[in-house]
């Protein structure tokens, strides 16, 4: 799971904040914070989808659902 989690990291880093120096923390919101917006969440469940392996729809991510790297991990657990 750690290498998955530093993957989703990675993507979320590059696509949506490539100028930022210090990495997303575990759980800091990336969809409640606006960080990943709906666009931003289709690329993200496509991501997830190809590379991770599990399918998520766009409705099961948010807060108090999945907000951040580690809820959403979670979820792909579950999901698998």
């Amino acid at each position: 799971m750690a290498e998955e989690i530093e993957k989703l990291r990675g993507f979320v880093m590059q696509r949506y904040l490539p100028r930022r120096t210090r990495p997303v923390g575990d759980d800091e919101a990336l969809i409640s914070s606006g960080i990943v917006d709906s666009l931003g969440l289709v690329e993200m469940t496509a991501f997830i989808e190809e590379e991770l392996g599990a399918f998520l729809g766009p409705d099961e991510f948010g807060a108090g659902r999945a907000d951040t790297l580690a809820q959403i991990m979670a979820l792909i657990d579950r999901n698998r």
